[in-house]
């Protein structure tokens, strides 16, 4: 009988595992809530495939372990795949697969939203009537339809990203080094990111943590944005230097940050600090800041999206596991 055993199931995935595990009686379904390591690998002996999702690494010695076990099969309940070690995994024959369409408007929704928030002031709003100051001035909003936003990357999230803000009644300009045919015959892209940068009053990330990408957001870059600009990165922490935009907030060259991604997550975001130091002054700091909204990499984090992370990922694993042609392959190259 087919096997697959499945990482660091939470409990709202719970659900949607069973779902699939009811609609597939001929595959035996075990899972656990640890994540693959080392030495949980070995959880998974006997095992055709695995299904995994975490911000850990899967190191060399990870992969090795699961390959001993004769476990080659690897299907990602997430996007990215920036945490694998390719050159291991292609040398001993893993074949992966990713969900890297599971809810494009989940993500892009929140980072509306928190745009949004952002230029209303609703956060600084929200402590002064907490304290019971109900004055008005000076927590002035700022109307979405007034912005220029640009937005960097015009994949499946950018492009919902762009439809919100429309919506809203704001000037969308973007930039992506591939450019969509039909945004292209819109009129929409620009022709260079110091042109979102001169242009934009929202930049907002839409792109992978790539060689060329990794702190594109720094000194230098927020230099050539406009003065009170606003910062959404929902996409990936390492994008933005962090240092650079605490100083651009303190400088006052920002308006405000949305920050659902931080480069120093691993470890800090999904625990429970609460009479616990905390272990990040800086992310302390963003988090206390008026101007500052942090979410802990949540923007997925929807019913649909948690399903269809969990069914596409289960689907693209029994096909490994059958050799049949995943939906979703992921080129195995370092």
């Amino acid at each position: 009988m087919t096997k697959i055993y499945a990482y660091s199931i939470r409990k709202d995935e719970e659900p949607y595992l069973k779902e699939w595990a009811a609609a597939h009686p001929e595959v035996d379904v075990d899972y656990t809530s640890d994540l693959l390591t080392p030495e949980t690998a070995k959880q998974a002996a006997g095992a055709d495939g695995v299904v995994v999702y975490q911000q850990l690494d899967y190191t060399p010695e990870t992969l090795r372990v699961l390959a001993d076990e004769g476990i080659t099969k690897v299907s990602l309940r997430n996007v990215g795949v920036d945490n694998i070690d390719m050159a291991t995994a292609k040398k001993l024959g893993f074949e992966i697969t990713n969900v890297p369409v599971y809810s494009p408007n989940a993500i892009a929704e929140h980072a509306a939203i928190q745009t949004a928030r952002i230029l209303r002031q609703t956060k600084a709003l929200d402590r002064k009537i907490a304290s019971g100051d109900l004055r008005w001035a000076p927590t002035i909003g700022r109307e979405v339809r007034d912005q220029t936003v640009g937005v960097i990357g015009t994949g499946h999230i950018g492009q919902v990203y762009m439809q919100i803000m429309e919506g809203f009644g704001a000037k969308v300009i973007a930039y992506d080094v591939f450019h969509d045919p039909k945004l292209e015959a819109a009129g929409y892209y620009v022709d260079s990111l110091d042109d979102i940068y001169a242009q934009s009053d929202v930049v907002s990330l839409h792109v992978p943590a790539l060689k060329n990408t990794i702190k594109m957001i720094n000194d230098s870059t927020l230099a050539k944005m406009k003065d009170d600009a606003v910062l959404v990165n929902v996409s990936r922490g390492a994008l933005v230097d962090t240092d650079a935009v605490v100083r651009a907030l303190d400088s006052g060259k920002l308006f405000g940050f949305v920050m659902d991604t931080y480069e120093d997550e691993v470890g800090v975001f999904n625990v429970d600090w609460r009479g616990k130091d905390f272990p990040d002054a800086r992310l302390k700091d963003l988090i206390d800041r008026p101007n500052v909204l942090v979410t802990p990499h949540t923007a997925f984090y929807t019913t649909h999206a948690v399903r269809n992370m969990v069914v596409k990922a289960f689907d693209n694993n029994l096909a490994l596991v059958n050799g049949e042609a995943p939906a979703t392959p992921v080129k195995v190259e370092p």
